[in-house]
């Protein structure tokens, strides 16, 4: 494995651990990256990778983008990512998550856990029989449950944000919009944008997955080789990162990249070439902050989902101060954002 303190994404992390219990199959990586506004928060992401290098690659760009997301959605929360190694399909058991919560425990609240891709409310439950640091839990015991719905709410209004910047509409009425990925985050997009009246185009690796989600949206299905290359208004990518990158980008023909997927530029030098061929990006853990904004508000132990509404409601704000910076100072949105959340945490200098 490489060195953590030599590796490329490191930004001086506060801490990492590799929590492993043979006994209960567990191989997990918890990073937290920024406390300097609370404690580290971020969900639980349970993925198969094909290297260890390659899960400690991800956990140390998500949880830096936590600190940045959190930051920016003006929340008293610190960066933090757990990568749970392993087929969620296939390899989850009590045993193992009870053993994920004893690791999360460990960390005396310093890290709070939340729902990711690859987990469940029933997942969280599960930890949570082990610690009281995790989040994203049952509605009925008064918690905010799954987080989903409020990030497909922040991501439709980042996209009216964009659309209004961009295309000077205020309205999405006839709006072309590729959805990459119909997953929870993705089906549910693709059902507020439908009912906004726009066009909605939408791919997933699974057929019946992605025709569930273009029935409810009103919408077509494409291929999941044609969706970064669809002729559409707005690209939303809501599936894996990294999606935008050398292979990709000389092939989009979109006015607009905004979508719930994290990490979605492969490289900082990718918001460059976005820009140059202007193409607006929003960037994705502004967009995208819904959910842990959601998650938020269970910390406190009064969960209020209209409160949650309300301050989701500001995203559009932050993204308009994003794009009248980029274009005064002709900086990619991407790397305003990462400045305007490196001053908050005390790690730069305003753009």
């Amino acid at each position: 494995m490489t060195a953590v303190f030599n590796h490329g994404e490191f930004d001086h992390h506060e801490q990492i651990v590799f929590a492993h219990d043979y006994k209960a199959g567990l191989q997990a990586i918890i990073g937290i990256h920024d406390t300097t506004l609370g404690p580290a928060a971020g969900g639980v992401r349970m993925s198969t990778y094909h290297t260890s290098d390659d899960a400690l690659t991800d956990v140390l760009r998500l949880s830096r983008g936590m600190s940045y997301k959190n930051a920016l959605a003006g929340l008293a929360l610190g960066g933090g990512k757990a990568v749970l190694i392993g087929n969620p399909r296939t390899d989850k058991s009590p045993e193992l998550l009870a053993s994920l919560g004893k690791a999360i425990n460990h960390l005396g609240g310093r890290y709070l856990a939340a729902e990711d891709v690859g987990m469940t409310v029933v997942d969280m439950e599960e930890i949570a029989g082990q610690t009281a640091h995790v989040f994203g839990r049952d509605p009925k015991a008064g918690y905010g449950g799954e987080p989903s719905p409020m990030t497909a709410l922040g991501v439709l209004l980042s996209i009216q944000s964009c659309v209004k910047y961009t295309l000077g509409r205020n309205n999405l009425d006839g709006i072309r919009v590729a959805i990459q990925g119909a997953g929870a985050v993705g089906t549910d997009l693709a059902r507020r944008l439908g009912e906004e009246g726009a066009q909605i185009l939408i791919a997933d690796v699974d057929p019946i997955r992605a025709q569930a989600a273009a029935d409810k949206a009103r919408g077509q299905v494409i291929g999941i080789d044609q969706v970064l290359s669809a002729d559409v208004d707005v690209l939303a990518p809501c599936a894996l990162g990294a999606v935008i990158n050398d292979a990709s980008i000389g092939s989009l023909r979109t006015k607009i990249v905004c979508g719930a997927a994290n990490n979605q530029l492969s490289e900082p030098r990718h918001g460059v070439a976005l820009a140059q061929r202007g193409i607006l990006y929003a960037p994705d853990y502004v967009v995208n902050a819904g959910g842990i904004i959601n998650v938020s508000y269970e910390v406190g132990g009064s969960y209020d989902s209209a409160k949650v509404i309300k301050h989701i409601q500001k995203i559009p704000q932050t993204l308009e101060a994003i794009f009248a910076t980029s274009a005064r100072e002709s900086l990619p949105p991407d790397v305003v954002a990462d400045k305007m959340a490196q001053r908050l945490i005390g790690r730069g200098t305003p753009p």
